[in-house]
């Protein structure tokens, strides 16, 4: 489903992407971990178009991204892109959030889309919230608003940059375990993430990202345990999982 090789990435002089190779195939998980600074939310962004890339090639479900003649609000269909910071419109209802989209770029009618909606919501456990406002919700219910926003629009793809790391601790395992479903259902999913409990369980196959530039991959159970990169065992030694 996605094919990335040799992207390379700058912000002036500074080098961001330094030869990043990746693929992932239909029905995968793939958590790209790492220290900050690393390249892995840059990264994630060059996927679906966001971010500009100098050199390399980018191609999703066949499209070459980062061709000029590539219409990436149609590419842009068909990949959910949930942010670390929610980013919910504020004056609009959880079913509002989620129904927008569908309705104002697939032209959906505003009926079906809010049925939709309210449906999306109560499977991720937010059914009493429908009516609800951002500010009326806790940190993880606005972060599973963006899940379901993402949803609506019916993606093969989603991308998750660091999707629990502006919520409190306990508000991270609601997001974790609505995530966890996702990829029980067999949708295809790269997540930057530094939740390595996550990663352990659920993901295919984990990318470890350093200075711009993806220098291992492997299965958790081999990451984790038989990790080869020097790199690798450095950053293991300093966390938690």
């Amino acid at each position: 489903m996605i094919q990335v090789a040799d992207v390379h990435k700058r912000y002036g002089n500074t080098a961001v992407l330094n030869g990043v190779n990746l693929n992932v195939a239909e029905g995968e998980v793939v958590v790209i971990a790492g220290p900050s600074g690393a390249g892995k939310s840059t990264f994630l962004r060059t996927l679906n178009g966001l971010e500009p890339i100098q050199r390399g090639s980018i191609m999703v479900n066949g499209v070459s991204v980062h061709d000029r003649r590539t219409n990436l609000n149609l590419l842009r269909q068909h990949i959910g892109f949930v942010f670390q910071h929610f980013n919910l419109y504020p004056h609009l209802t959880a079913q509002q959030n989620v129904a927008i989209a569908p309705i104002h770029v697939l032209n959906v009618p505003k009926a079906e889309a809010e049925t939709k909606a309210k449906d999306i919501l109560a499977g991720l456990g937010l059914g009493d919230k429908i009516c609800s406002y951002p500010t009326r919700l806790s940190g993880g219910q606005q972060q599973r608003v963006a899940i379901a926003r993402a949803l609506a629009i019916n993606p093969n793809l989603i991308l998750f940059d660091e999707p629990t790391s502006a919520l409190d601790p306990e508000m991270i395992k609601e997001v974790l375990d609505a995530m966890r479903a996702l990829a029980g259902k067999g949708m295809t999913m790269i997540v930057v993430s530094h939740e390595m409990g996550f990663a352990k369980e659920v993901c295919s196959r984990i990318a470890f990202m350093d200075k711009g530039v993806i220098i291992e991959e492997a299965p958790p159970a081999e990451f984790f345990a038989n990790p080869k990169h020097p790199r690798t065992r450095e950053f293991l030694s300093k966390i938690i999982y």
